[in-house]
């Protein structure tokens, strides 16, 4: 596909748009007038959202509180878009959250809770509005993977598997859309400034708030890019059309070192970060 993304008009879905990139990206998207479909949970968030992107410019702005993890279908949202805008030419499914423990520790109902937001939602989605992007000449799908969708971290065994599985889903479902007119791109962000640490579950309680309070602290001092700078290169992706984008330069670092050492960057990451432990960086 060589025709960039006319964001103007066009139908743009987010999903985790009542704050992070979600949010950041509405009010890029408002900027440019297009129609946008909010999606989240958080209800004071969306709304906050679509007020900042309504007076940014956006063509016409339409919330739904929706939780991603109860497994519905969708086909419910796709034919309420349908009926309001004619279809959807831009499906965005960046909502994500996260579980913190190794994965002794994680019970199964938490470990699904996950799978089905970060993966589950993004599949369910792109299934419930795949007639409309076919039919719409140009459209587009983004998915959000992650810096954990290219390097496997200890103590991130849940949150790993999605990320992985959104990075596989995306490149193949990209392999059968392109030759039908459909872009397709994964994006995966890291170090973005947003609320996914220091909101993450904690499977089997974390009753003195340590763990918590740790997310927070590696929040701080790890997630330093801010939400807008990623949603402008995500913006850019889509308009060029690109297939893949690697945020930020921890998230491009990590992708070099797995894919020059794939069964020991770990080892080394660690050794690595030891180093700067001991440096006092």
């Amino acid at each position: 596909m060589s025709a960039p993304f006319a964001f103007a008009g066009r139908t743009c879905l987010i999903t985790g748009a009542a704050s992070g990139i979600g949010a950041a990206l509405a009010l890029e998207l408002g900027r440019r007038r297009s129609v946008l479909v909010l999606v989240d949970r958080d209800a004071e968030g969306l709304a906050r959202a679509a007020a900042a992107a309504r007076e940014l410019g956006a063509a016409d702005v339409t919330t739904y509180e929706i939780d991603l993890s109860d497994g519905g279908d969708r086909l419910d949202l796709a034919a309420e878009v349908a009926s309001r805008h004619g279809g959807v030419d831009l499906l965005v499914n960046n909502a994500g959250v996260t579980l913190m423990g190794e994965f002794e520790q994680n019970a199964m109902p938490d470990f699904e809770w996950l799978l089905e937001i970060n993966l589950m939602a993004v599949i369910r989605l792109t299934k419930a509005f795949l007639p409309q992007l076919l039919a719409r000449p140009g459209s587009h799908v983004v998915n959000v993977s992650s810096l954990f969708g290219l390097i496997a971290p200890a103590g991130q065994v849940a949150y790993v598997t999605s990320k992985f599985a959104v990075r596989g889903f995306t490149d193949a479902l990209r392999h059968e859309l392109e030759p039908r007119g459909v872009g397709v791109t994964v994006v995966h962000p890291g170090g973005i400034r947003t609320n996914i640490a220091a909101n993450a579950r904690v499977s089997g309680g974390d009753p003195d708030g340590r763990q918590v309070a740790q997310a927070r602290r590696f929040a701080e001092r790890a997630l330093t890019m801010p939400a807008e700078e990623a949603a402008k290169q995500i913006v850019a992706a889509i308009h060029d059309r690109r297939p893949r984008l690697v945020i930020g330069g921890v998230a491009k670092g990590a992708d070099l070192l797995a894919r020059l050492t794939p069964t020991r960057y770990w080892r080394i990451s660690q050794r690595l970060a030891t180093v700067k432990k001991l440096q006092g960086d």
